[in-house]
């Protein structure tokens, strides 16, 4: 009778962690991902192939290219994701390899920070009755479709934003 119990105690956990935060995905890999800032769109590419595509939220002054720290910006050009936080305060969050070095040096010019830590990530509740755009220079999606892009987007995938 124990060993029954225990068996049934280990197939709901087993069960509850299937259905949690973490997904999986065994479909065509991810090899670019490129977001449309004017669109507020973010698409999932298998080459050529749009795999997914999302309605995004960016920074909260999202016109133009990132220049400083504190600007609202979401940055422009090409990147790379580099890091993954299961932990994130804003649920699941994939980095993006921002600043650049070309980043770097235009803030250095205007003698500012290029700031940093840009990610994608899910959207916490105390946002989710604000407006669009509210990042500090993120792009924000819904946290179910955040599951699929941390299952999906692996690092070392190509990022374009465009503007």
């Amino acid at each position: 009778m124990r060993f029954i119990k225990v068996a049934l105690v280990l197939l709901v956990a087993l069960g509850v962690t299937g259905c949690g935060k973490f997904k999986t995905y065994h479909g065509p890999e991810v090899t670019q991902v490129i977001v449309n800032k004017g669109d507020r769109r973010m698409y999932l590419l298998h080459h050529d192939e749009v795999l997914k595509a999302y309605d995004v939220g960016l920074g909260f002054a999202p016109q133009g290219d990132k220049a400083r720290e504190g600007d609202g910006r979401t940055p422009e050009g090409n990147y790379l994701i580099d890091r993954r936080n299961p932990n994130s305060q804003f649920y699941l969050s994939i980095g993006i390899n921002y600043p650049s070095p070309a980043d770097i040096a235009e803030a250095r010019a205007l003698g500012v920070s290029p700031g940093g830590d840009i990610f994608i990530h899910g959207r916490p509740k105390k946002f989710r009755a604000n407006r669009r755009d509210w990042t500090a220079g993120c792009i924000a999606v819904t946290n179910r479709e955040m599951r699929d892009i941390y299952a999906m987007v692996r690092n070392g995938t190509p990022i374009r934003i465009n503007p």
